[in-house]
């Protein structure tokens, strides 16, 4: 675990961490008050059909830029120092997502009734909120482009800092919205609230002028997407299918337990992200970066029951806080008319410290391209969500999404445990 420390305090302390954890700091904070302003002003109900439109929304904006953005930071990287190479890997993102963008935008604006009979039971009109988001769409993969140029040219500060301007942007024109127009004000601001950040972002574009004429239609290749298509596939499949299966369980939820009930879970689903949000980004920044460099499985195994043992401890006493701390933080971040969420934190917190350990062994798929892995291990996550949600919601109420929640990733942990069975657990052969 030395290694861990060495390379936290070095590399990732000095250079960017303190200004991600401000990052990440300001996205809690403004979750926080988004979520306080829609408790005040909106309620339970409205609560449940935020949920719906915000899963819809990060759904469509990934098939929007097909996925692209972890590939495309990864070949800029590569290739920064290859004028030739550059130009096909940029060209060939910014025309294809741009194509794509146009076409899901299309689509959004002309089915958006469609669309909002699907995420919107019971209410019909609120199409005007999914032709919004179509109008704005670009912006937003306009916005993921700069992002992932700036990323691949190791430029993490201004990253993080436009990053910070555009969350302190997006939150108080949520706020405002919320505060003048209510429910309407509050799905408008879900809608728009990425593409925002490319106002900021724009100020990292014109300082990257000199990129402008590599980007060429004629540079464009096939033979680029490919290399593309494995991190696209991966990021597709887990960013758009689970939030699809969440939309069917809260809307399952709206239809077994009532609008109200739906929200509660959609509170306690917002309390989860805002303390894992703290525990992901430090894995991410570490356990992937570090995952692809090692070629032996000892390292391998000696990383993941490292991290286990200095990270664990900690994680299982902040959970055991939160747990004892629930009604408080209840309150804080919603009303008191939110104080049967506080039933639904058990199940809740099981389930997501199983998520964590199962996610530190995961990255071994990731960082080793290991894709059908990926895709096989993500694919009964999803069907486990799925089923076991329904089953105990219809046994338990609300209470079972959350059953079902700590079921599907216990399960899906196992599954990990036995693909990565001999490189955790099996004899490791001497090197000579």
């Amino acid at each position: 675990m030395k290694k861990f420390i060495d390379y936290i305090n070095t590399k990732v302390l000095i250079k960017v961490t303190s200004l991600k954890s401000a990052s990440v700091l300001t996205r809690v904070i403004a979750g926080i008050l988004t979520s306080k302003f829609i408790a005040v002003f909106i309620g339970a109900e409205g609560l449940s059909l935020i949920g719906n439109l915000r899963n819809f929304v990060g759904a469509t904006q990934t098939v929007a830029i097909l996925g692209f953005y972890n590939g495309v930071v990864k070949y800029i990287a590569e290739f920064k120092d290859n004028a030739v190479k550059l130009s096909k890997t940029i060209s060939t993102v910014f025309y294809l997502g741009f194509i794509s963008t146009m076409v899901v935008a299309f689509l959004c604006y002309y089915y958006a009734d469609t669309i909002n009979e699907a995420i919107f039971p019971d209410y019909s009109s609120y199409g005007y909120v999914i032709k919004i988001f179509a109008i704005v769409l670009p912006f937003y993969s306009l916005n993921m482009f700069a992002f992932s140029i700036m990323n691949g040219f190791s430029k993490y500060k201004i990253l993080i800092v436009f990053n910070i301007i555009g969350q302190i942007l997006g939150v108080s024109i949520t706020l405002l919205l919320i505060y003048q127009n209510k429910l309407d004000g509050a799905l408008i601001s879900v809608a728009i609230a990425e593409s925002l950040i490319f106002l900021i972002t724009l100020v990292g574009i014109i300082n990257r002028r000199s990129l402008v004429p590599i980007i060429k239609i004629n540079e464009v290749s096939f033979s680029y997407f490919k290399k593309l298509s494995s991190y696209s596939l991966m990021a597709l499949f887990s960013a758009v299918v689970m939030p699809l299966v969440a939309i069917v369980i809260r809307s399952y939820i709206m239809e077994v337990e009532g609008h109200k009930f739906a929200g509660f879970w959609e509170a306690m689903s917002r309390i989860s992200k805002y303390y894992l949000m703290f525990v992901t980004s430090t894995m991410a920044l570490y356990i992937l970066p570090r995952f692809s460099e090692i070629d032996s499985v000892k390292e391998f195994r000696k990383e993941v029951f490292s991290f286990y043992k200095t990270v664990i401890p900690k994680l299982v006493l902040g959970l055991i806080a939160i747990y004892f701390l629930k009604s408080y933080i209840v309150a804080l971040i919603f009303t008191k008319d939110f104080q049967p969420v506080e039933d639904l934190f058990l199940w809740q917190l099981l389930g997501d410290f199983v998520k964590v350990l199962s996610l530190v062994i995961a990255f071994q798929f990731l960082a080793k391209k290991m894709f059908w892995h990926y895709i096989i291990t993500e694919a009964f996550l999803v069907i486990m969500t799925y089923f076991t949600s329904i089953y105990f919601i219809n046994i338990y109420g609300v209470n079972g999404a959350v059953i079902g929640h700590f079921v599907s990733y216990l399960m899906y942990f196992l599954v990990i445990l036995l693909i990565l069975r001999s490189s955790l657990f099996g004899v490791i052969q001497e090197e000579n």
